[in-house]
C-alpha cells in the first residue's frame, strides 16, 4: 500500500457530518474558532477540566461529531520569528501515532489555520506529517504483508488545498523513504535499479539501466574506482541508473540530477570504525531523493520542464581490489584526480555523471544541475537537520539557492545557503604535476574547515562545470545538495525514518 490519498473536502459541516470517517484530527495553535459551535462548546467544556487542551496532544469520545473519536494536536507558538510550518508537521506526526494504536484506518483532518503567509500550506503539511508516520519500512512490509500501512484514504478539510500535489509529493517522498531506509543485501545496486524499472514502468518516465561492467568501466572510471572492490560479489555489483521526463510541447527549462546511491559504505579502504559504520546502508539517501522527485515529477506531468536523472548506485566495498588513497585516476571529463581518503567516495561516483550530464547540458534548454547526496558530517555539524545548499556563480546570480531557501521553508523542508568561496578551490588544488585535483584532505569532514563546501569545488572541477561558471560564454547553474543533515528523522542514521528531504522542496520550487 502507498501513502493515504488525500480526499479535499471543502465544507467543514459537511466533513464533521460524514460518518465514513473513523476518527477526527483537528490541528492548530488554539481550539477555541474555525469549528462548529458544538464542537468549540465541548471543546471549552473539556478544558475546564483538562489543562492539557492547547497545551499538549488529549484525545476524547464525542457525540457532536459523526466521527466520535477526537485528537487534539496543538502546534505550540506560531507567532514568533523563528517559528515555522514544521510545527504543523511534528504536530500531525505525533497524532498520526495515536490514531494508528487507536486503529482509525480513515482519519479526517482538520487544520486550523493561520494568516501569516508562511503557514499558507499548513494542511499539505500537516497531511504529509501524517504520511511521514504511516510509512513502514520495505522491508517489514516485505515480512509482515501491507496491512502494517492500514491508512488508504485522508480526508483534507480546507479550501484552496491542491490535492494533485499533495499526493504526488507524498508518492514521491514515499519512493525516497523506501529506497533510502532499506538494509544494504534489499537494496543492493542492481535491487535498487530493479525497484526504479519497477516503479516507473508503463508512467511518462523513461528508465534505463546500464548494468554492462565494461562500460561501467571505461564510461564512469572514478565511479569505477569505487566499486572495484564489489565487483566479484554479483549481487553488489554497480549500476547507472537514468530517469528522463520529456513533457509534450514546448521546453522552457530543464533540470538535471546526479543522486549519490551508495548502497553501503564500509569507508573503503580508509575502514569507518568504532560502531560509524552503522547506518551506513542509508548513504543512498541521495539517489533516493533524487528519485522520489522524479516520481513526484512524473505524477505531475508538469508543461515546459524536462527533467533528467541520473543515479550511481555503488556499494564502497573493502577487499584485495579495494581503491586507496593516493591513487590517481583519470575521470570522465580527463582531469587527474589523487585520492585524499577512500571514504569520501560520493563525491567520486557523482563525478563522471556529472561530467556527461554538463556535456549533456550545452544543448539543453535553460538547464541547472544539481548533485543530491549524503555527502558530509560537516553539513550535518553545520546547518542540521536542514539541507545545505552550495551554488556556483551562475546559480548564485540566477538565485537558485534563495528560491529553495524560500519555498522548503513554506513545504516543512528547509534549507540553508553556504557560500562557495575561493578557499574551496584552494582546498583541492594539486600539490604536484602528477595530478589535478585533490578529492579530499585525509581528515573528517566534520573537523575540516568548510568541510561541507569545498566539494563543490571538486565536483564544478572535476566535472568541467568550472569553464562553464558566470564568467564563462555560456554558464550552466549548478547546486549542490548535502542532505546528511536532513535526510534522516533526528539524525539517527540507523534507526531513523528517511525524511525524504529535499523532495518537496525541489517540488514546490521548480514544478509547483
Amino acid at each position: 500500500m502507498a501513502h493515504p490519498t488525500p480526499l479535499v473536502i471543502s465544507n467543514i459541516n459537511t466533513a464533521l457530518n460524514d460518518s465514513n470517517w473513523d476518527a477526527l484530527v483537528i490541528v492548530g495553535q488554539s481550539f477555541d474558532s474555525g469549528l462548529t459551535d458544538e464542537l468549540l462548546e465541548e471543546i471549552a467544556k473539556l478544558a475546564e477540566v483538562d489543562k492539557r487542551i492547547g497545551k499538549s496532544e488529549v484525545s476524547f469520545v464525542s457525540d457532536s461529531v459523526k466521527q466520535g473519536r477526537v485528537v487534539l494536536a496543538p502546534t505550540g507558538p506560531l507567532n514568533r520569528y523563528f517559528d515555522d510550518v514544521r510545527r504543523y508537521f511534528d504536530a500531525a506526526k505525533s497524532a498520526a501515532k495515536s490514531l494508528l494504536e487507536m486503529g482509525s484506518v480513515k482519519p479526517l483532518l482538520v487544520v486550523l489555520g493561520n494568516e501569516d503567509v508562511k503557514y499558507q500550506n499548513a494542511t499539505v503539511v500537516s497531511y504529509l506529517g501524517f504520511c511521514q508516520t504511516f510509512w513502514q519500512p520495505l522491508e517489514a512490509r516485505e515480512a509482515l504483508g501491507d496491512s502494517i500501512e492500514p491508512v488508504g484514504l485522508m480526508g483534507l478539510v480546507g479550501e484552496n488545498v491542491d490535492a494533485a500535489e499533495a499526493s504526488a509529493i507524498a508518492n514521491g517522498q514515499y519512493v525516497a523513504r523506501d529506497l533510502c531506509g532499506t538494509e544494504p543485501e534489499r537494496m543492493a545496486p542492481p535491487r535498487f535499479a530493479e525497484y526504479c524499472v519497477e516503479e516507473f514502468k508503463g508512467t511518462n518516465v523513461e528508465v534505463s539501466v546500464i548494468d554492462d561492467m565494461a562500460k561501467l568501466e571505461s564510461e564512469f572510471p572514478l565511479l569505477w574506482s569505487v566499486a572495484r572492490a564489489s565487483i566479484e560479489v554479483e549481487r553488489h555489483q554497480p549500476r547507472v541508473i537514468r530517469l528522463e521526463y520529456t513533457p509534450k510541447g514546448n521546453i522552457e527549462k530543464t533540470l538535471m540530477l546526479v543522486g549519490k546511491g551508495i548502497v553501503y559504505d564500509t569507508g573503503g579502504a580508509d575502514l569507518k570504525v568504532g560502531g560509524h559504520m552503522a547506518g551506513m546502508s542509508r548513504d543512498k539517501g541521495g539517489a533516493a531523493a533524487v528519485a522520489g522527485f522524479m516520481k513526484a515529477v512524473s505524477e505531475l506531468a508538469p508543461i515546459g520542464v524536462k527533467v533528467v536523472a541520473e543515479i550511481a548506485a555503488v556499494r564502497n566495498s573493502i577487499g584485495a581490489e579495494a581503491f586507496v588513497a593516493d591513487e590517481i585516476i583519470t575521470g570522465h571529463s580527463g582531469i587527474r584526480v589523487r585520492i585524499g581518503n577512500t571514504d569520501a567516495e560520493g563525491r567520486l561516483v557523482m563525478a563522471d555523471l556529472l561530467s556527461k550530464l554538463r556535456e549533456e547540458a550545452l544543448d539543453e534548454v535553460n538547464p541547472t544541475l544539481f548533485t543530491v547526496a549524503t555527502l558530509t558530517g560537516h553539513a550535518a555539524r553545520a546547518v542540521g537537520p536542514y539541507t545545505a545548499l552550495v551554488e556556483n556563480g551562475a546559480a548564485k546570480a540566477a538565485n537558485v539557492g534563495s528560491k529553495m531557501v524560500e519555498m522548503g521553508d513554506l513545504i516543512a523542508d528547509p534549507c540553508e545557503v553556504s557560500l562557495s568561496r575561493r578557499e574551496d578551490y584552494d582546498f583541492v588544488a594539486p600539490k604536484t604535476k602528477a595530478d589535478d585535483l585533490l578529492s579530499s584532505n585525509n581528515g573528517a569532514s566534520a573537523v575540516t574547515a568548510r568541510g561541507h563546501q569545498f566539494p563543490l569545488a571538486f565536483l564544478a572541477i572535476v566535472s568541467g562545470l568550472d569553464k562553464h561558471d558566470i564568467d564563462s560564454e555560456q554558464p550552466l547553474p549548478y547546486v549542490h545538495v548535502d542532505i546528511a543533515g536532513s535526510g534522516i528523522d533526528g539524525g539517527d542514521w540507523q534507526h531513523g525514518k528517511p525524511s525524504a528531504a529535499p523532495v518537496s522542496a525541489l517540488i514546490k520550487t521548480f514544478i509547483g
